[in-house]
């Protein structure tokens, strides 16, 4: 199979596509998108961070709190990726994946005073960790960093309050679940310029 049938054929099976989500009302993209790869080491790589970080978080946070923290930030990633490119096309969990890692960063944030020398030691990690992805992100084109930022930013929100309480878990999902219907509602104004007059 060429390049280019590979790419149809992910397409087909329903990658990312803001167009097609949006006007077309295709919202299932938003959900087969996560589980779609375009290639063998895109999946190793994000099921090798998913065994690393994932367990841990699972662990911590509880199941319940980790499926919130993933799927929350995986469609926050992907709307991002939408708003940043809305005729592009995407596949992969890398939002939800940068969500599990920022809620890590979350966790360790609200626990910074009795963790002490731990904390720091995990935000230089962290720091780390996202500095090479900025790289790898600059390097490497076709990776859509809007939509790890995106997912980034939601984990880290959700690990810091599901830390503070588990009980504000349901504020989490309320909440991304208005930023998710915000963006589906406004994101028809990104395609005034494509659609037939």
């Amino acid at each position: 199979m060429s390049n280019s049938e590979l790419h149809e054929t992910i397409f087909q099976w329903g990658a990312l596509n803001g167009y097609y989500i949006i006007i077309e009302g295709e919202f299932y993209r938003i959900i087969s998108s996560i589980f779609l790869h375009n290639s063998p080491m895109h999946i190793v790589m994000n099921m090798l961070s998913l065994y690393m970080v994932g367990r841990m978080v699972e662990k911590i946070f509880g199941v319940g709190a980790y499926l919130g923290l993933y799927f929350v930030s995986a469609f926050i990633g992907s709307f991002a990726s939408i708003y940043m490119h809305p005729v592009g096309w995407a596949v992969g969990a890398s939002g939800a994946i940068f969500g599990i890692f920022g809620a890590l960063a979350g966790l360790a944030f609200v626990h910074r005073g009795r963790m002490q020398r731990e904390f720091m030691e995990f935000m230089r990690s962290f720091g780390i960790v996202l500095v090479i992805n900025f790289f790898i992100g600059l390097i490497f084109p076709n990776i859509d960093m809007s939509a790890h930022v995106g997912g980034l930013i939601a984990g880290v929100f959700g690990g810091f309050l599901i830390a503070k309480n588990l009980a504000y878990l349901k504020f989490y999902l309320l909440f991304g679940g208005v930023i998710i219907l915000g963006c589906y509602s406004y994101f028809p104004s990104l395609y005034m310029n494509y659609l037939p007059l």
